[in-house]
């Protein structure tokens, strides 16, 4: 009898136990993202559409997935600081968007995946060997950039059709992406010499340059602009459209963020689109998929965005068939 007693006493012991055991095991850990923005108060969008992506593939913030937001405010020197931070966090992936943050990523490590998002020219960036197969532990979206623009300058001298001469303004040396700049610059000149119209380039290597630069874009009768993304340009979007306005100049631009900030149009990859997919990247290597295995892969959703508040302002009529192309007006 006592036998007996002892066995259900052990046996008890162990029906207790086990549930116990399984309330003391270790949950499961929730992998960490650091997502890199340049400029969080003027561009929200950003981690927005993000966030959204996320959300599409089943994730919950805080339930199964943390995302780590950094923010330069504005300040791109800031950002080698911040990626340095992320890394000692040991997060799981790096987005980020710009090629500024991207490169930045890339030299502090060679591990942590790096997911980037609206990039020119990944190849000629150097982030990447190739576009079918980018090798390393980079990996990400393309905006084609380049290729678009000839359509930009196309787009301007279909809205403007007196326009002769175009000023571009870009920044050399913008965060190492001289080389798709030039071959931006190259796609410009030939795409200005079909439209018959005389393209002239001007340089702003910081805010401060703005004031010569538009100063020579008089002198040269200048009278249309486009301009060449980079995170300064970016960051300063607001102060260049007011003295493109100011200067009476009709501009288009790279990304809706000019038109909403005042600028008369804008023709490109959805940066926002873009920046949502990157959650898919994300999706595939926390599920095992290697950065270097994952294409590069190309924008599939295009935008024409018209400000006709600016247009008004500036003494323009936008021809109809242009204005039933685009995607959004702004009034």
């Amino acid at each position: 009898m006592e036998r007996i007693r002892r066995r259900f006493l052990l046996a008890g012991s162990a029906l207790v136990a086990a549930p116990l055991a399984a309330v003391a095991q270790p949950s499961a850990r929730i992998p960490r993202i650091g997502f890199l923005s340049l400029d969080f108060a003027g561009n929200p969008r950003g981690g927005e559409y993000f966030r959204q992506g996320l959300r599409d593939l089943g994730y919950v913030e805080g339930r199964n997935i943390i995302v780590e937001y950094r923010d330069p405010a504005g300040r791109p020197e800031r950002v080698p600081a911040l990626v340095s931070e992320l890394v000692a966090m040991k997060v799981d992936i790096i987005v980020a968007p710009s090629v500024l943050a991207a490169k930045a990523a890339r030299n502090a490590t060679g591990t942590i995946p790096i997911i980037f998002a609206g990039l020119t020219d990944p190849v000629a960036d150097g982030l990447v060997t190739s576009l079918a197969r980018p090798g390393g532990n980079v990996t990400g979206l393309s905006s084609l950039a380049p290729e678009l623009m000839g359509k930009r300058l196309e787009l301007l001298k279909q809205a403007v059709p007196r326009i002769g001469r175009i000023a571009l303004l870009w920044q050399p040396g913008a965060g190492g992406e001289d080389r798709s700049h030039k071959e931006m610059l190259k796609e410009a000149e030939a795409a200005a010499g079909k439209l018959d119209v005389k393209l002239t380039i001007f340089e702003a290597r910081d805010p401060a340059d703005f004031d010569r630069a538009f100063a020579a874009m008089a002198n040269a009768r200048a009278d249309g602009l486009t301009v060449l993304g980079s995170p300064m340009l970016f960051v300063a979007r607001r102060r260049l459209v007011q003295m493109a306005n100011a200067n009476r100049l009709p501009a288009v631009y790279f990304t809706r963020q000019y038109v909403e900030a005042g600028g008369l149009m804008a023709y490109g990859a959805s940066l926002d689109d873009l920046t949502r997919r990157a959650a898919t990247y994300v999706d595939r290597i926390l599920k095992g998929a290697k950065p270097g295995d994952l294409p590069v892969e190309q924008p599939t959703k295009f935008d024409l965005i018209v400000n006709l508040k600016t247009a008004k302002a500036l003494g323009l009529a936008i021809p109809p068939a242009l204005l039933g192309r685009a995607d959004e007006k702004i009034e």
